[in-house]
């Protein structure tokens, strides 16, 4: 199966075998990608800003990919992503920004596929994929280590400089 939005070579969409189904997420589909990203700022007791209408913009850019799961026509989870140039490397990378599955579909190999299908997408051009999670969410440390991904220490900050 191919999908004219996803490059080449990343075989999406499909569908597994636990019967999720991982496909790109469209200009369409902005009220859901709000919801999920609302649904995991309320979990994390943050706030988000950007709307449906932001989302609808941002789902048509190309170095924007967002990837659902769905169990039927149900989403039950999502990954967001950003490609961005890295100066160090002098080439582009695959920056995560959300790994969310509802509580629901949860231990059922959802985060993981999610995890996979980013992989997908930078395996053709052997991107380098990075991400943070915040320092005492020690079940996705455990989940992103079971993957093989390896654990760095940098703190992030965040500035919002006053006039």
């Amino acid at each position: 199966m191919s999908d004219t939005s996803a490059p080449s070579g990343t075989g999406l969409p499909h569908t597994l075998p636990t019967g999720i189904r991982i496909r790109r997420a469209t200009p369409v589909d902005a009220v859901l990608v709000d919801t999920l990203v609302r649904e995991i700022a309320a979990h994390q007791g943050d706030h988000v800003q950007a709307t449906a209408a932001d989302w609808e913009s941002m789902l048509a850019r190309d170095d924007v990919r967002v990837l659902l799961a769905l169990d039927g026509e149900r989403p039950v989870g999502y990954v967001s992503t950003l490609r961005r140039f890295h100066l160090w490397s002098a080439s582009d990378l695959i920056a995560l920004d959300d790994l969310w599955v509802r509580p629901e579909a949860r231990d059922r190999g959802v985060g993981r596929e999610l995890m996979e299908a980013v992989a997908e997408l930078a395996r053709p051009e052997r991107l380098a994929i990075v991400w943070g999670a915040r320092a005492d969410n020690e079940a996705a440390h455990r989940f992103y280590l079971r993957l093989g991904a390896a654990m760095t220490t940098k703190a992030m900050f965040s500035w919002r400089p006053t006039s």
